[in-house]
């Protein structure tokens, strides 16, 4: 079992293949040891609301490409993060009754589109960077120093050519354990248990506006 990503388009200004990048998410989900009971959002909204989200929660001005919102280490708030809304019909599920929630994935296409040729290359290309880039943030990665911008790099390089687009030679980067995160490598098994999912003071905050490293 693979963990569970819920995919939504909320803008117009480009074509969102929603079932496409909630795969490649799940793939990556997979290849990074975090199995089944674990939720996921990748959410792709225009340029108004992603750049409301960067100064609300950011504190800084303007759109960009990617954002990522952890889920902190209490028990889930009924309600989507950053905004917790009401439960809802029916009634309150029990912490212990509820999947872990990783995070929230925001991706802005037309900011992607705009970026692509000087980035990744192609649209596509550029939206798969970001949906990788923003799962690894979730994962504890970060490209605050060199070191760990290389790190982050290299293994979106890895995971993209296994999920996305394989190299024109046919030979796979290595995916090698990370060293940085508080999410552990990987390991088979189907299900991640918590004590396995977070070391540390929790995960980073809403990713750098400039974009992926």
């Amino acid at each position: 079992m693979t963990a569970e990503v819920f995919c939504a388009d909320e803008q117009a200004a480009q074509p969102v293949d929603t079932a496409r990048w909630s795969r490649l998410a799940e793939q990556v989900l997979d290849a990074e040891g975090v199995g089944a009971e674990v939720e996921l959002s990748v959410v792709f909204v225009d340029e108004p609301t992603i750049a409301e989200l960067n100064t609300r929660f950011g504190g800084k001005q303007g759109s960009t490409d990617v954002l990522s919102f952890p889920i902190d280490e209490e028990p889930p708030e009924s309600g989507r993060h950053p905004d917790s809304g009401g439960s809802g019909p029916g009634e309150p599920s029990e912490p212990d009754d509820l999947p872990l929630l990783l995070g929230d994935v925001y991706v802005c296409p037309a900011v992607a589109a705009r970026n692509a040729p000087a980035h990744a290359g192609t649209y596509e290309d550029e939206l798969a960077l970001l949906v990788v880039h923003g799962i690894l943030h979730l994962l504890g990665m970060d490209h605050e120093d060199d070191g760990e911008a290389e790190e982050m790099e290299q293994r979106e390089r890895a995971l993209l050519a296994r999920f996305h687009r394989a190299p024109e030679d046919g030979q796979l980067p290595p995916l090698v354990p990370r060293t940085t995160g508080p999410w552990l490598p990987p390991r088979s098994t189907d299900a991640t248990p918590p004590e396995r999912l977070r070391r540390g003071d929790g995960l980073d905050g809403p990713d750098d506006p400039e974009g992926p490293g």
